[in-house]
Order: structure tokens, then sequence, then C-alpha cells
């Protein structure tokens, strides 16, 4: 029998805003803590699923409503006017604000007492992908893990500042990232990163959810990503 997880929403650390984040606690209750950024469709039904795969897995899983300045727990499908609506809701983020969100929302999952000073990693989908990126640099994070995150080819100024060990994971045929923009984050980071480029995946692989769903590319990313937060987030 699969035991079972936990699930709830949490308010942000040092914040009385509004923002909150989904939480999922693995069935042993504590372990590593891992972020898990939205892709632009909010945190829908897919992400909370995202998460109770990795809480699955043994993780604590915290995925912070990123939209919740423009309208909090939004959930979005993939197609017609809720793919317009999430392409405005991502349009209107800041950047200062979004640094500040990803920096609490790591020192949330830091403080919970289910965390406990255990070692804590990001992963992101689509814009999460930029914000795990992002959170390799600007927060105390020990791992980052980027599935297709779109612009990170135009923001590589912050490379230097990544002094922990990242994955990347991006697909051949993605109508948003072409290999050209793959190669020029791989030049950044030379040796420091892992990269895995998918064969005839498209953009949202890893999205059950999406037309584009591509289940072996999904596993064997799914499976390099444990792997990765495994030799990264658990004590040696």
């Amino acid at each position: 029998m699969t035991a079972k997880i936990q699930t709830r929403w949490v308010a942000m650390k040092n914040s009385d805003t509004g923002y909150q984040g989904y939480l999922a606690l693995p069935p042993a209750g504590k372990g590593p803590g891992i972020v898990l950024y939205q892709e632009i469709f909010g945190v829908n039904g897919h992400i909370r699923g995202v998460a109770e795969q990795y809480a699955q897995d043994g993780f604590v899983v915290l995925a912070p409503d990123m939209f919740w300045r423009g309208a909090q727990k939004v959930e979005l499908g993939y197609e017609g006017a809720d793919r317009e609506r999430a392409l405005e809701l991502m349009k209107s983020l800041k950047p200062e604000e979004i640094q500040a969100d990803v920096k609490a929302a790591v020192a949330t999952l830091r403080a919970l007492p289910e965390v406990a000073g255990q070692k804590v990693g990001a992963v992101g989908y689509c814009l999460g992908g930029r914000l795990a990126y992002f959170s390799a640099a600007l927060t105390d994070v020990n791992a980052a893990v980027s599935y297709y995150g779109g612009g990170i080819q135009d923001n590589l100024q912050v490379v230097d500042k990544i002094k922990v060990p990242m994955q990347f994971h991006y697909a051949e045929n993605d109508h948003a990232i072409p290999l050209e923009a793959v190669e020029k984050v791989k030049a950044a980071f030379g040796d420091r990163a892992e990269f895995f480029v998918y064969p005839g995946a498209q953009h949202g692989f890893n999205c059950w959810d999406r037309a584009s769903y591509h289940p072996r590319s999904a596993a064997l990313a799914h499976g390099r990503t444990l792997e990765f937060f495994a030799q990264n987030l658990y004590a040696q």
C-alpha cells in the first residue's frame, strides 16, 4: 500500500500580504526540502501533482504561488483564453518582486520544522525553470534543476553567482527555446552544470496534462532529477 502524503497551503515567511505556497509532506513527515516553481499556468492540478510526486519520493515540497499579486491561487489550462491569461500574468511580473518572492519561498521552506535544518533544493518548469535558475544565484539553495526554462540565455549575467550544482533539461524541438539558446547556456556554465536534451520532445514534455507530454523524456528527466537531488540534498 502506498503511504499517504499530507498537503496544505502555508503562508510565506515574514509575509502578511497573501503570498502562500502549496506544501506536500512525504510519508515520513519530514525530509530535505524542494521549492517547486510553477509553469505560467499557476499552481494548478498538474503542479500540485508534481509536488505530491516529489513528496512521495521523500522530499518536503513547497510550490509557491508566484502570481499571487495578480491573482491568488489561479489555476489555468493550456489553451485558448486560459493561455492568454497565463501570458498576461507572466508579463505582469516585476524582477524585484520575483526576487523577493523567490527568497521568501526558500526561507519559508528552510524554516519549516519538517525540514529541520536539512538541505534545500529548487526545481522549476517553464517560467519555473528560470526561477529555479535565479534561486541558485540569489538564495542559499544547495542545488537546483531547471526544466525548459525560458529566457535563461538572456540572463547569463548571474552565472558567476551560482556556486551550487545545477542540472538543466531541454527539449530538442522546443518552439520557445531553440537549441542555439541551449548551447549559449551550456557555454556560460562550461563543466559546472549537467545538461540533457531530449530527442523528439517539445516544450512542456514533463506535463501529463499537455499535448506535448512525452512520457519517455519525462521519465528519464524525473529519474535524473531524483538522482541529482539524492546526491546533493541528502547528508553524506
